[in-house]
């Protein structure tokens, strides 16, 4: 298993990163199999036959490869997008990859049944976040989903600090040393931006495990 060297300034846009990625990524968010299982859950219930569906935020391939059964029986199509030519390079998963930025990706113009953002809106500049929230919530096909899952503003008092340590613990349970977690902590700031509530306005909460939620917003059905 290859060990991630954690960079004073986290980026994904270094070969080393995502080479190290997958490991690494199961080592700090010792809930991510969980999560992504359910995404595949909640995802089955909005892939149709011949659906479009949008991966924002791919990096290398989870989401595409644990969706891929899915994929296949329905005919469907995944585009994989990412930011990062290093993470796409190490794209393995079904689907067509694409460089883009979430701020001005088009996401109209694949008129998407489904999109989904696994751990990646966290880290767009919140100036814009909304805006790319709402964008893509307007971009999907009647009766379409747009699935997040990241990380949010900690809960204040006491119970956030008890859930912040439960984090800590499943870390440390998960094989993560002490110090490495206090570099990754480092290294993401100013970088990623939890969500504020108000973004999720008008979806449902799937998910919670310390600080990180994962969320659904169903589009209107045509009739209504």
């Amino acid at each position: 298993m290859q060990k991630m060297h954690i960079p004073d300034n986290w980026t994904f846009q270094r070969p080393e990163i995502a080479a190290a990625f997958d490991a690494h990524v199961r080592e700090q968010l010792p809930w991510y199999e969980l999560a992504t299982g359910i995404v595949v859950h909640f995802a089955r219930h909005f892939i149709a036959d011949g659906s479009v569906v949008i991966d924002l935020g791919a990096s290398t391939g989870n989401i595409g490869r644990a969706l891929a059964p899915t994929l296949r029986a329905r005919r469907a199509n995944l585009i994989a997008v990412d930011n990062s030519p290093a993470m796409l390079e190490a794209y393995a998963a079904p689907g067509v990859v694409e460089i883009g930025e979430a701020e001005s990706y088009d996401f109209a113009a694949r008129r998407p049944d489904l999109i989904i953002c696994f751990l990646s809106l966290m880290f767009v500049r919140p100036a814009e976040r909304l805006g790319v929230i709402n964008r893509m919530k307007a971009a999907l096909r009647p009766a379409g989903a747009l699935i997040v899952f990241d990380k949010r503003e900690p809960i204040g008092g006491e119970v956030g600090q008890i859930m912040y340590r439960l984090t800590l613990a499943a870390k440390y349970e998960a094989g993560a040393k002490p110090d490495e977690v206090i570099a990754k902590e480092l290294s993401l700031a100013g970088v990623q931006r939890p969500m504020h509530a108000q973004e999720m306005a008008g979806f449902t909460e799937i998910f919670r495990f310390g600080d990180f939620s994962g969320w659904i917003f169903a589009a209107a059905k045509v009739w209504e």
